[in-house]
């Protein structure tokens, strides 16, 4: 604090000189630090840090429940057949309505699996692409109407932006982008041609968090005050898998929350993120790299300046009031969690690591359990929680629950995700999650590097939408007819 009462003081017209790059805590009282070489600005009013937010160029407009004419089937290229690929080649087997028309990954070797799916399903085979510039091929072809993107979290927006550039609505994995201008590149250019680019975000059509969105819906949690999120998950297991050691790379080379979404996602849906409302501010902090260095020993090397802390959690401000919570750890023997609460004015919800509701009161509903002896100080007994999911079930898990249980994907939710986008493009509807949730979710990743590299500290969140937030009134899932 006493840090920044100093850049306050000798900032009255609130723009700094930038630092040098570097990852490191700022210790000159009159500089911002800019870890990765974002213009910054600090608002002596409020003491907040801001990034630019360049403006919408002209015959622009936003995208916000953007439309397109409904198709007779979505014909898809999928680029990346490593670790996430094939098994959203499987899934799409699975769903009607829909075509494989080309694979894609650097090694020519990894598409057999995905073939094999199409096979087993009695699908034809795709075409296939390979090499250093395959991707740019499949991008250009003229029968498809979707890029499937699920390569490493540095090739997403390169790929994208051309997929777009191309004519190709677009469904690219988690992170969407790694920095601030990667985010603001999917947007410019999703406004500029009009597509759709949508973020796998998997986490939001868990069983869960549909049915506990529905529920906020219906009132249940009066207004929501604080929702929690994380991305705690020990990946000792896979490290090696990750080619070209991409993900421990950008962990030795970046501070902050570098995994946001999967706490992100849940939490922006419920408070209804640039839906009538949006995030203002984040403040983050992060523990010293205990881990990370002795991981990179093991792989024969030495880092001496592993840059991402063992734990990182940031907090968020929204416009309406709320907080929301999130966390990051993918180094340390915890049990997996993506913590998942939510407080409201009325009741209350966890996912981890006990799955539970509470509420101030539970009005009389058919097939409810007797509650006369409930109270708000404890989870509602299990009977009476079954009886409320199944009551309040989500429309979508509802429809799709059977053949997501069959087909799978992390317990279904993968599936539940892929369908939807397909419905979604079959029925002319907006998509679920639209390229400002992406922009959005993504942009945790160096806002919290920001503020940790100042000291926590308040970094604002960039409005993707460019004021159109305003637009929508609450989190919807567009349903046919509508």
């Amino acid at each position: 604090m006493k840090q920044l009462k100093s850049i306050l003081a000798l900032s009255l017209s609130g723009i700094l000189a930038i630092a040098p790059l570097s990852c490191s805590h700022s210790t000159d009282a009159t500089e911002l630090n800019s870890p990765d070489g974002t213009i910054l600005s600090l608002d002596a009013e409020t003491g907040i840090i801001k990034t630019a937010i360049p403006e919408r160029a002209q015959g622009q407009e936003d995208v916000v429940a953007l439309r397109h004419a409904p198709m007779d089937s979505v014909r898809v290229g999928f680029i990346g057949q490593g670790m996430r690929g094939p098994g959203a080649v499987y899934r799409f087997a699975n769903i009607d309505r829909t075509s494989i028309k080309a694979l894609c990954d650097k090694h020519a070797d990894r598409l057999a699996r995905g073939q094999q799916y199409l096979a087993d399903a009695g699908r034809p085979k795709a075409d296939e692409y390979s090499g250093e510039e395959g991707w740019k091929e499949l991008c250009e072809r003229p029968d498809i109407d979707l890029v499937y993107i699920t390569t490493d979290w540095e090739n997403h927006v390169p790929m994208a932006v051309y997929a777009m550039e191309h004519g190709k609505n677009v469904a690219v994995e988690v992170p969407a982008a790694m920095n601030l201008d990667e985010c603001w590149q999917l947007v410019n250019t999703a406004e500029k041609t009009r597509l759709h680019c949508m973020m796998l975000e998997n986490c939001v059509y868990d069983f869960f968090e549909l049915t506990t969105l529905n529920m906020a819906r219906q009132g249940l949690f009066g207004d929501i005050v604080h929702v929690e999120g994380s991305y705690i998950h020990n990946l000792d297991d896979f490290w090696d898998a990750y080619e070209g050691n991409w993900r421990l790379d950008f962990n030795e080379k970046h501070r902050g929350d570098v995994y946001a979404t999967h706490g992100m996602g849940p939490a922006c849906q419920i408070a209804d993120i640039h839906r009538g409302n949006k995030m203002d501010y984040i403040v983050s902090m992060d523990t010293k790299a205990f881990t990370g260095p002795g991981i990179v020993e093991k792989q024969g090397r030495k880092n001496d300046s592993f840059q991402n802390g063992d734990h990182t959690m940031s907090m968020i401000k929204t416009a309406k009031g709320q907080t929301i919570h999130i966390q990051h750890d993918v180094l340390n023997p915890r049990p997996y969690t993506r913590m998942y609460q939510v407080t409201g004015t009325d009741g209350f919800a966890n996912k981890y690591p006990i799955e539970g509701y509470a509420f101030r009161e539970i009005k009389d509903c058919d097939g409810v359990p007797d509650h006369e002896n409930l109270t708000y100080h404890d989870f509602v007994p299990e009977s009476v929680k079954a009886s409320l999911m199944e009551r309040y079930k989500h429309p979508i898990q509802a429809e799709t629950e059977a053949t997501a249980r069959k087909v799978g994907g992390h317990g279904g939710m993968d599936y539940i995700m892929d369908y939807r986008l397909v419905y979604c493009l079959l029925n002319g509807l907006p998509l679920d999650q639209d390229v400002y949730d992406a922009a959005e979710w993504s942009s945790i990743s160096e806002l919290s590097r920001i503020s940790i590299a100042n000291s926590s500290a308040p970094v604002e969140v960039p409005d993707f939408t460019r004021g159109a937030w305003k637009k929508l009134d609450g989190y919807h899932h567009f349903m046919k007819g509508e």
